[in-house]
């Protein structure tokens, strides 16, 4: 296990390197180190298990292509436990690729190669995205008919039954059940969900709107809740209009 510790500020996260290539890890944990943070490394998918475990990473940087347990099982294994944020290093460019890294849990994806700089950025809107919640308004509930979104206990129910989802599903809800009614744009959403980084990366939106749909919809293939105003944006649908 490799471990390097930022400057000890009440700040300081812990993020975990996972990656079979070696050299790598230990050229990202001396970065992570230099911009403040704690970091711990590991080589195999079960060695980041462990890891999980000990440290309680707050973000986890995940290799897809890895020999004993490759990058997508290990995601769904930390899912099982954990919501932390999983930003997945992939040198696959496909878009099925994408889906699948997305599907299995990761928050987030990095093409190989990468710059170190770049690869930061996504750490520091990730960490960012998970720490501040995305409500603009002074309210600890949100109703919509039967579907109820609890922002302090991070809990949504539909007629009382709980829904779990990610954290990025319960922001990207929570933007469109504070307007309800009201179209909210696709740059909208992604700056406020994401950050504004992932202002054109149009595709997450479309895949998490999905991922929302079938847990939230009575029928994901024929929206009643959520909305698609095409070309433009989404929104949730009013309560009354859901009755009719």
């Amino acid at each position: 296990m490799m471990e390097t510790r930022g400057d000890g500020g009440p700040q300081e996260h812990v993020v975990l390197v996972v990656d079979d290539d070696e050299a790598l890890v230990k050229a990202l944990l001396l970065a992570l180190q230099d911009e403040g943070y704690r970091s711990v490394g590991a080589t195999s998918g079960r060695e980041a298990l462990r890891q999980v475990y000990e440290h309680h990473p707050d973000l986890i940087i995940l290799d897809l292509m890895m020999p004993d347990m490759d990058g997508y099982e290990t995601c769904r294994r930390v899912r099982d436990v954990s919501n932390v944020p999983i930003l997945m290093l992939t040198a696959k460019t496909s878009e099925e690729d994408m889906i699948k890294g997305l599907d299995s849990g990761a928050d987030d994806y990095v093409v190989k190669p990468f710059g170190v700089k770049a690869l930061l950025a996504r750490v520091q809107a990730l960490l960012r995205r998970a720490e501040f919640p995305s409500t603009d308004r002074v309210t600890t509930k949100l109703v919509n008919g039967d579907l109820e979104m609890d922002l302090v206990l991070r809990r949504v129910t539909i007629g009382g039954k709980h829904v779990k989802l990610t954290p990025t599903e319960f922001r990207l809800l929570s933007c469109l059940m504070q307007r309800p009614g009201e179209t909210v744009s696709h740059k909208d959403l992604l700056t406020r969900v994401w950050g504004p980084e992932y202002q054109e990366e149009s595709q997450y939106l479309k895949l998490y709107i999905g991922y929302l749909r079938r847990k939230v919809e009575p029928d994901p293939k024929r929206p009643a809740r959520i909305i698609s105003e095409r070309g433009f944006g989404y929104y949730i649908r009013r309560a009354e209009r859901l009755a009719s």
